[in-house]
């Protein structure tokens, strides 16, 4: 086994494992190439968690991603029938892309590109930056070869951003965005050449180019970044930020409740659902300051879907429910928190955490994060396995949840307090002796 196989599976979780093997497997039955690339490996390769997988295919992609999602049953969240991809959503909570390797050239900054096949390096050469530009074989016959044209992987090694092309950010002014946010998640440092290249493309104003699709594109995924306060600090700095909105700047563009927010974020279990969850609470955040007009003129700036708007104006409709139970007074054991909360939608969860004024909604959800959830944490396999009924059954989670609640009520035994220990008494002093001795002092001769 290659040694980048093996770096690969030890990072990947079972669930990314199964869908890497599905991939595999249809590109073999369509008899193309297969890949992984771009974030993925960045992620492996920088020692980071692998958040989602990006697949390349030389050859018919689309084909390849309907026929994973027809053997697993995988959701298709979108496509781009221009450049030959598609992004799937598992039943897991797996998220992997599947691209065609493609070359795309670009008229005019900001516009539309063209897209032609093109050979896996000819696509790793024509991507944003050297660490995005790396590949993995995950074909029969060179399976766990490395492919790093753009010499990626000691850029890594230096912890350096570099740009693969120097009008890349011409063409692609949205790069600017991505460069922010890759700053921040990664903590690496933009390479000399590239500061340049970032100065030559703001003199020309190249921002100005950006489409609203893709403004509201990289608003999503700031939304479910792990530090979204920094990134729009840097934004706000460099002047991209009012692209969004003109109205997001000083005060308005509230990096406080941000980054109240992020550290509320930190508190849920990070996976795939809760991190798409922070997506609402953080449009909330973001626009918690602009007048209702402002807030409707970045909806329009960054053609945010209406699902995506929902999910940040009805969000505090929404939590509502949530906050009515945790507030009320029938509350009496902390098992009757614990089914509250973990069956509660994540975003409303954080909205909560982040927005709620009342003292005992605040305190109910400090005990199930500091107490309850960690003590059913500490619940080990063998106790799970002694469940009677069988796993999957009506009666297990019946029992399951009888379990949890029980162990979550039980009062604490009562520690006897031992009477602390009698201390004997000091000895008497000696009576002074009288008569035929002789009296300390002096001595004369």
């Amino acid at each position: 086994m290659s040694d980048y196989i093996y770096m690969l599976e030890s990072h990947l979780s079972p669930d990314q494992n199964r869908v890497v093997e599905e991939v595999q497997a249809a590109a073999l039955q369509a008899n193309v190439n297969v890949f992984l690339t771009g974030g993925a490996m960045r992620d492996m390769l920088a020692g980071f968690r692998i958040r989602d997988l990006d697949f390349v295919v030389e050859g018919q992609a689309l084909k390849v991603a309907k026929a994973v999602a027809d053997r697993t049953g995988a959701k298709l969240v979108s496509s781009d029938d221009n450049r030959k991809c598609a992004e799937l959503l598992f039943a897991t909570g797996v998220t992997a892309q599947i691209a065609m390797s493609r070359q795309e050239k670009h008229t005019r900054a900001g516009a539309k590109p063209q897209v032609s096949p093109a050979t896996i390096q000819d696509d790793l050469r024509g991507r944003d930056f050297t660490c995005n530009a790396i590949a993995l074989s995950l074909n029969k016959a060179s399976r766990g070869l490395l492919l790093d044209p753009m010499n990626g992987l000691a850029d890594i090694g230096r912890r350096e951003i570099r740009s693969v092309n120097p009008y890349g950010f011409y063409d692609d002014p949205s790069r600017l965005f991505r460069l922010a946010r890759f700053r921040v998640r990664l903590g690496f440092a933009v390479e000399e050449r590239t500061q340049m290249q970032v100065a030559n493309a703001r003199e020309a104003e190249a921002e100005k180019a950006i489409s609203a699709k893709f403004l509201g594109e990289e608003l999503k995924r700031i939304g479910v970044e792990d530090a979204p306060a920094e990134i729009v600090k840097i934004l706000e700095e460099e002047g991209l930020l009012t692209l969004i909105s003109p109205a997001l700047t000083g005060a308005k563009s509230n990096l406080a409740g941000i980054g109240k927010l992020d550290k509320m974020s930190r508190l849920l279990q990070d996976d795939t659902r809760t991190r798409g969850a922070r997506l609402g609470p953080f449009l909330y955040a973001l626009t918690e300051k602009l007048t209702p007009k402002e807030k409707q003129a970045l909806i329009k700036a960054t053609e945010l879907s209406k699902a995506d708007v929902d999910l940040w104006q009805k969000l505090e409709a929404r939590a509502k429910k949530l906050e009515t139970a945790l507030r009320s007074a029938r509350i009496r054991k902390p098992s009757q928190v614990y089914q509250i909360v973990v069956s509660a939608q994540p975003d409303e969860l954080l909205f909560l955490l982040y927005h709620s004024a009342l003292k005992p909604v605040q305190e109910r959800l400090k005990n199930y994060f500091q107490k309850y959830l960690p003590l059913v944490q500490e619940i080990t396999p063998e106790e799970w396995a002694a469940l009677e009924p069988k796993p999957g059954t009506p009666k297990y989670a019946k029992a399951r949840d009888e379990f949890i609640a029980n162990r979550l009520d039980r009062r604490p035994p009562k520690k006897v307090e031992e009477p602390a220990p009698v201390e004997a008494p000091p000895p008497a002093p000696e009576p002074p002796r009288r008569g035929g001795g002789f009296a300390a002092g002096p001595r004369h001769g």
